[in-house]
């Protein structure tokens, strides 16, 4: 599958690199064609990764990734220019992190919205489903470094979209405990977990760890 990846920080090169390693062709795609730390993410993964600006990247995937700082996400999309949407499925891994006052870090989108719902309202051209973003980008695509189970998130307008994403969760990356919140408004939970997810690798030392939900 052709699969664009906006983004070309530690999320989006490791999400990058394992579907690359799946067999799928990947095109990361930021603010100018000549990103460095693109040209390197490509060097390091072979013929199947190419890079590009935001727009080269969603006009040549299928499905899309947004791997972007959170706070940066919306100009980022309109810079992809939303004639390449088309009803696309896109999976919003990003959280609003503001770093401004320093560690730990405040939500800019919270309670009463979110950002996934911020791109589903500014780009309804987009099937936009909220996952991945309540872990450390290694465990998104490997679950095994946590022993156990544990969960994943996804929430969307779009039922057959949703079925999707669930899909490449499990089949592409491994999960096993995928948690349905419902529609994109669940977004708000999904991002607000953040500040004690931080809280949390402060206390343990280690990203290595996930949210468990006992029943």
């Amino acid at each position: 599958m052709e699969i664009g990846i906006l983004g070309t920080g530690m999320v989006g090169q490791t999400i990058g690199s394992k579907l690359v390693q799946l067999g799928h062709i990947v095109k990361m795609g930021s603010r100018t064609a000549n990103n460095e730390k693109a040209i390197d993410w490509v060097k390091s993964n072979g013929p199947n990764a190419s890079c590009g600006t935001f727009e080269d990247a969603a006009s040549f995937g299928e499905i899309l990734f947004n791997c972007t700082a959170g706070n940066a996400s919306i100009n980022a999309l309109k810079l992809a220019n939303e004639n390449n949407f088309n009803g696309k499925i896109l999976l919003d891994i990003a959280n609003t992190l503001d770093f401004s006052k320093g560690m730990p870090p405040m939500l800019s989108v919270c309670n009463d919205d979110s950002l996934g719902e911020q791109i589903q309202r500014t780009f309804p051209q987009l099937k936009v489903i909220k996952t991945l973003n309540t872990m450390n980008c290694k465990l998104m695509v490997d679950p095994s470094l946590v022993n156990g189970d544990h969960d994943i998130f996804v929430s969307g307008n779009d039922l057959a979209a949703k079925e999707k994403v669930k899909s490449i969760l499990a089949d592409w990356f491994g999960w096993k405990s995928i948690i349905d919140l419902g529609d994109i408004s669940a977004a708000r939970g999904m991002e607000m977990l953040l500040p004690i997810w931080i809280r949390l690798m402060g206390i343990f030392k280690t990203p290595n760890f996930n949210f468990k939900i006992a029943r």
